[in-house]
This record gives structure tokens, sequence and C-alpha cells, in this order.
């Protein structure tokens, strides 16, 4: 199976690259609906080491509103939230769009079309498996902790002694914390490492970023929180699976916003004995689902063949246009065909 493809490395993709950038080009930067942390980050840095090189006609654009827990880093300010129609001609009159973070044009949601028919140049920078065609170049590697990573050595291969700003810094550093779990999944490398220390280097201060994401929660969301692990996790020791399943009543009592589930899943796993967590989330008329897992269990795979998703060997997403009770059951089905390779995980 391929597993990466770096534009840099074909002298025609990267010349077809270097001539678009040195026309002064309108710029959209865009990642999946709903981002988190390697979303922002890697957009956001991509956005600052363009400016450094003096590029200023860039424009974010978010599919979907960003959650709360993001909009303290540098530059969210700017980011314009899709709207039909509004933002359409920024779409259409790019000349180079880069996709970070996502590999099905489906992530885009109601964007898709405008970007899909655009006539920009597009790259596509991502780690997530299995990515569509509908790119025209791309740096992408499956075995990347992060698109913020992938950012990071696009960046040098661009450049010998690059300008990484501090801000620039803080928004890859970013989306390497969350997207490796704060350097805790299999995905971090000694590279991860040495881009962090890099990074720490260009002026980050990691109590601040970790402060701002993780230690900055309104009053509500560690209600939510003790109200699930006390009324809905559920631990299924003869298959190894945690999960929980939260309705739209639930979301609105607690005044949930945006983003304020991630990270839930990997609760579960912190289970002694679990392999495999599960959340399900009641939402704009769909089941929205998280999977997580520990070593060779893919969940990748199980969210591709049941829940019309996808992401990576131990984190993944689906959806289910079931009911949120009837999702589950469907689930729960499900796990007596998996039970071999659950019970064969180490721990």
């Amino acid at each position: 199976m391929v597993e990466h493809s770096f534009f840099p490395e074909s002298p025609a993709e990267l010349s077809r690259f270097t001539a678009c950038l040195d026309k002064d080009p309108a710029i959209v930067i865009t990642f999946h609906q709903n981002p988190d942390g390697d979303a922002y980050g890697s957009s956001l840095g991509l956005k600052f080491f363009l400016e450094s090189r003096g590029h200023h006609r860039i424009t974010l654009i978010s599919p979907t509103e960003p959650a709360e827990y993001l909009k303290w880093m540098p530059g969210a300010e700017e980011v314009v939230v899709w709207k039909t129609g509004e933002t359409d001609a920024l779409i259409s009159g790019a000349d180079l769009i880069f996709c970070l973070d996502f590999s099905a044009a489906s992530r885009l949601k109601d964007m898709k079309d405008a970007v899909l028919n655009a006539a920009a140049l597009k790259v596509i920078i991502d780690h997530h498996e299995l990515p569509e065609e509908f790119g025209d170049l791309y740096y992408w590697n499956v075995k990347a902790s992060s698109t913020c990573e992938l950012v990071f050595d696009l960046i040098h291969d661009l450049e010998t002694d690059p300008r990484i700003t501090r801000e620039c810094a803080v928004c890859l550093y970013t989306g390497l914390l969350t997207d490796t779990g704060s350097f805790r999944f299999d995905s971090t490398t000694p590279a991860v490492h040495r881009i962090a220390a890099q990074l720490l280097e260009k002026g980050v201060v990691p109590s601040e970023v970790h402060r701002n994401l993780f230690d900055n929660n309104p009053y509500e969301k560690l209600q939510f929180l003790g109200y699930l692990l006390a009324n809905k996790l559920v631990f299924l020791p003869e298959y190894r699976v945690t999960y929980m399943a939260v309705s739209a009543e639930e979301l609105k009592r607690f005044n949930s916003r945006n983003g304020d589930t991630e990270g839930l899943v990997n609760q579960g796993l912190s289970i002694q004995n679990a392999v495999m967590s599960v959340l399900f989330t009641e939402k704009e008329d769909q089941v929205r689902i998280s999977f997580r897992s520990v070593h060779d269990l893919s969940v990748a795979d199980f969210a591709r063949k049941y829940f019309e998703g996808g992401g990576h060997k131990n984190a993944a997403g689906g959806r289910s246009q079931l009911s949120l009770n009837e999702t589950v059951e469907k689930f729960l089905t499900l796990l007596p065909e998996i039970k071999t390779g659950l019970l064969r995980q180490p721990r």
C-alpha cells in the first residue's frame, strides 16, 4: 500500500507549485469541518509561514464554526466561517487552495462543491489513510503524527533556513500536542520530539499552550464530563470495549458548545484492560461516532466498513443516519465479529 506522496520530490510538480507562488497568488487555506487542534494549528502555521515569504492575500475558511477552545490561537480571529454565497467568491477567485488535515472532500461539508469546482491549484497536506484524488499536488504521509508535522517538513523542503515566527511555532506545536495525545500516542516518534524542540527554540512555552488548551474549561463542561463518566460510560469487559452515547437533549442540558466533546472518547481507554473506546454523539440529524483503539486494532477499517467513516488506525470517525439507540445497537451486534481481534491486543 502506498503510504506517502511528497510533491517536492517531483521536479515537475515542485516547479508547478513554486511558479504559482512566484505570481503572488490569492491563497485560500481550508480544513475539515469541526476543526481540531491539528487542523487549526497546521492551517494557521502555514499562513504565518507564507506571510513570512511576502504573501498577504491569504484567507482561511472553516467549513463550520470552530470550537471555542481553539480561538486563543495566534491568527484565529482571521478565520472566516463559510456561508453560502458570501465566501464562494473568495474560493472561486483563488489561485492556490491548500486543503489541510482531511483526505475526503466530504469533510468540507457544504463548501465541498465550491472547492472542487474552483480552478485554483489545489494542494493537499494530510496524514489520514486512503486519500481521495481531489487535489493537484499531494504532501501526504500516513505515518506522520499530524498535519502540523507535515507542514513543518514542507516548510523545510521549501527553504533551507525557513523563517518560522513564534506565532507559527505556537500553532504547529499545538497540532503536534493535540494529535499525539500530549506526546503519548504511538505516532510520537523521535522526529516528533525533535520538531517540538525546534519549535520551543522559536519561543513556544509548553505550559502556556497546555493551559490554553486544557485548563480553560467552562464550568458546565466539567459538569458535563462528570455526568457522562458517572451515568453514560459503559464497559464491556468480555470485549474490552467502552462506549458512551450522548443525546442531543443532554448536550443542550449542559449548554455544550462546539468542541466540548473533543477528547471525551479517550476517557474510555484509560480503563484498565480496555483496548477500544467509542463515543456516539447525536447531532445535526445524524449520529457522529469517534473511535479510539490501541496497538494493531484498526478502528479506521471498522469505521470505513460499517459507519461511512475512516481516519487513522487508532483514531477514526464515522456517522450513522439511524437513531442514537439504533446506532448503538448496531455497534453492539458487530462486536462478536471483531472479538478475536479485541481480545488478542496487548495492554
